[in-house]
């Protein structure tokens, strides 16, 4: 790989380790997908010569009686390494090219969460169990992979009494655990890292605060390090919550509007619109009033944002991997658009001699609310 850059692939059936040097010559192209509130995703290209031993390898992957095969990609830029996927492989394709007498092998899969997809695990009772505490036993089957839990306690403590309900639950644990994500307005994925074999599995609210990454600059000569960068304002995506919380001595429903700057999504600029459009939760009355405002706030914070960008780097030139669910600064777009971003979405495009992402970006305001923003990390 180009100076500055070193890519690591470790690869195995349930553990990986690092893979032979004929399969690192063998690589072709790297892509990983990480994006806010979804699964991160990985593809994996090699280029095999024809009869290479390695296409009989992959190809008995299928087939091998441990069916899970694990891929950790691990990228070190500037002497610092990020583990980019902790994942496994979901299916691989073989793509012959009989004019050059080569193949190309692209290996597909999903983070760790994958994994927790695939059992169900219909009526298993929780009793005397709140949500957060349920999240910790059902992640606690996979510290085996890793997989070390970040829950975070619910504002409103749900546990209901063993005699009268006892909670089961319902699917898998990746659809039960997003379930009582969305249920207590809280958001579930995976870290991976901060060492090769390990991940963070976050379940609580999007956080929007933080250390800022290093900026991103645009139309600034020679500090600029972006390739491209787009803004869109649109302000008709924001929408005003309007939950129902019932009185229980009277039984009377009241309606509360949820602002769009709310505890889980502080002003990102000076200038914040006001939703043009509302919209009714229905079905929050028969819930606790710190659960229907919890779920409030996070719809206001899902609808809130108005501005929107995208764009792609060189990561040699910006210095460092731009990381998403992160904030990260804007320099040099104009008095509208500078200033703290939220990172939605990265994809990571790797190939021999190149390393780019391509972004996007979101925020619910216009015009910066800092003075400056970090130039470098620190």
């Amino acid at each position: 790989m180009a100076s500055g850059l070193y890519l690591t692939l470790l690869m195995g059936p349930m553990v990986p380790v690092p893979v032979p040097k004929v399969l690192i010559d063998a690589l072709t192209s790297v892509e990983v997908t990480v994006a806010s509130g979804q699964q991160s995703g990985f593809q994996i290209v090699f280029t095999l010569a024809d009869r290479s031993p390695l296409q009989t390898l992959f190809l008995l992957m299928g087939n091998s009686p441990v069916a899970i095969w694990r891929v950790v990609l691990t990228a070190t830029v500037g002497g610092i390494p990020q583990v980019l996927i902790d994942g496994i492989v979901q299916h691989h394709e073989v793509a012959p090219d009989a004019m050059t007498g080569s193949a190309k092998l692209t290996l597909s899969g999903k983070d760790l969460t994958a994994l927790m997809d695939l059992q169900q695990f219909p009526g298993l009772p929780f009793p005397g169990m709140g949500p957060d505490v349920r999240v910790l036993t059902m992640l606690g089957k996979y510290a085996a992979f890793g997989v070390i839990p970040a829950v975070m306690p619910i504002l409103s403590p749900d546990i209901s009494v063993p005699t009268e309900r006892i909670p089961s639950q319902k699917g898998t644990d990746f659809a039960y655990i997003n379930q009582l994500a969305s249920e207590n307005g809280y958001v579930f994925y995976l870290i991976p890292g901060p060492l090769p074999g390990s991940s963070q599995a976050y379940w609580g609210p999007e956080i929007r605060v933080g250390i800022p990454q290093p900026a991103l600059n645009v139309n600034m000569d020679s500090w600029t390090n972006v390739e491209s960068l787009n803004f869109r304002y649109a302000p008709e995506t924001a929408v005003t919550p309007i939950v129902y919380i019932q009185d229980p001595l009277t039984g009377t429903t009241v309606p509360v509007s949820i602002p769009s700057i709310n505890p889980l999504s502080p002003p990102m600029g000076l200038v914040v619109p006001v939703p043009q459009r509302n919209e009714k939760l229905t079905d929050t009355a028969k819930l606790t009033p710190a659960q229907a405002l919890m779920l409030g706030f996070a719809k206001a914070t899902q609808t809130g944002d108005v501005v929107f960008g995208d764009g792609t780097i060189d990561v040699l030139r910006y210095g460092q991997i731009l990381n998403s669910r992160q904030l990260v600064g804007v320099r040099g777009a104009g008095i509208a658009f500078d200033g703290l971003y939220y990172v939605d979405s990265t994809t990571h495009s790797i190939k021999v001699g190149e390393y780019k992402q391509s972004f996007k970006l979101k925020r619910n305001a216009l015009v910066a609310n800092t003075p400056f923003v970090p130039t470098r990390a620190y």
